[in-house]
């Protein structure tokens, strides 16, 4: 554990979206300085979306706090007119809690709530941008592997890179982890 995560306030998880986490989210995603204006928008409509039409919206978010911060959050749901798809549409962590284990924490709880619905495999898009290598790292080091990569997708010279883990789920009946 670095000296820097021995000082910090205890990571808390959530799964339940609130009002207050639209500004919450719009700064976090800004600090990052990763993503496009554009990029930050459809982040807060997903939320909004969650916000207005609950689960039937099909977005599942988990939110980690530090100190009452929000430090990192992802978004997940499954893939329509799929059996077993899932993507996760977003993962950031403001860069003021990179590199403590909270991205990771987010993707296990995510992939730990696709295997309570059963497992399937688990997709993430991302950009070949430089900006994302770190991000692909982060990935691969977590065992995705790649899966495609689509030439000149969002832009001459920016690829979309799609990567993807099987995730097993839990046999019907058998025990249960504990909620998110």
């Amino acid at each position: 554990m670095s000296a820097r995560a021995a000082k910090s306030p205890a990571l808390h998880t959530r799964t339940r979206a609130g009002p207050k986490d639209l500004p919450a989210l719009r700064r976090l995603v800004v600090s990052t300085g990763v993503f496009y204006p554009e990029e930050r928008a459809i982040a807060l409509e997903l939320l909004e979306e969650r916000l207005r039409r609950g689960p039937k919206s099909g977005y599942e978010f988990i939110f980690a706090e530090r100190g009452g911060e929000l430090v990192g959050y992802c978004a997940w749901g499954a893939v329509p007119l799929t059996r077993g798809s899932f993507d996760l549409y977003w993962i950031a962590v403001a860069p003021s809690a990179q590199g403590l284990g909270v991205g990771r924490r987010l993707m296990h709880l995510a992939e730990r709530a696709v295997a309570r619905r059963g497992g399937g495999r688990l997709y993430i898009e991302t950009s070949s941008r430089a900006a994302y290598a770190r991000t692909r790292r982060f990935y691969s080091a977590a065992g995705y592997r790649r899966a495609a990569r689509l030439a000149d997708f969002y832009a001459p010279g920016d690829h979309k890179v799609v990567f993807c883990k099987k995730i097993n789920g839990r046999p019907r009946g058998g025990p249960r982890a504990a909620r998110a």
